[in-house]
């Protein structure tokens, strides 16, 4: 009884953790000290949810030339690019975006940017994934 059990759970486990993608972004030269990775998995609806962390990456006023945020943004198979949020800091180590969308992604980028609600990317690539 107790190997069916742990058989089960371990079975289960399998299945939950093998649902979700986790990527590590290559280092970036802008920002070369940063750790940054995301992870995307699906909910009941077939959205996307994806959470992206990164330790160690430069405020944005420190960089040359300075900027405001970091905004994330994905690459949509039918939908274009898309701005899905800004990295909060957390604290002086680390930054964090949990979001959702609707769009099939294809890739997931970082920009530094001045403004937060910008439609299209125009400032620093910090680094790019492929998903």
């Amino acid at each position: 009884m107790k190997t069916i059990k742990n058989i089960t759970l371990g079975a289960l486990v399998l299945l939950l953790s093998s649902c979700t993608s986790t990527v590590k972004f290559p280092i970036s030269s802008i920002t070369p000290a940063a750790v940054i990775s995301a992870k995307m998995k699906h909910d009941k609806n077939k959205n996307n949810l994806i959470e992206i962390n990164a330790s160690n990456l430069a405020s944005p006023d420190r960089l040359n030339p300075p900027k405001d945020n970091y905004v994330v943004w994905v690459v949509t198979k039918e939908n274009g690019t898309k701005n899905v949020g800004l990295l909060t800091n957390k604290n002086a180590k680390k930054s964090s975006l949990n979001t959702t969308t609707p769009f099939e992604v294809e890739e997931i980028f970082i920009t530094a940017e001045e403004k937060g609600n910008l439609s299209y990317p125009s400032g620093i690539e910090i680094s790019r994934i492929n998903f």
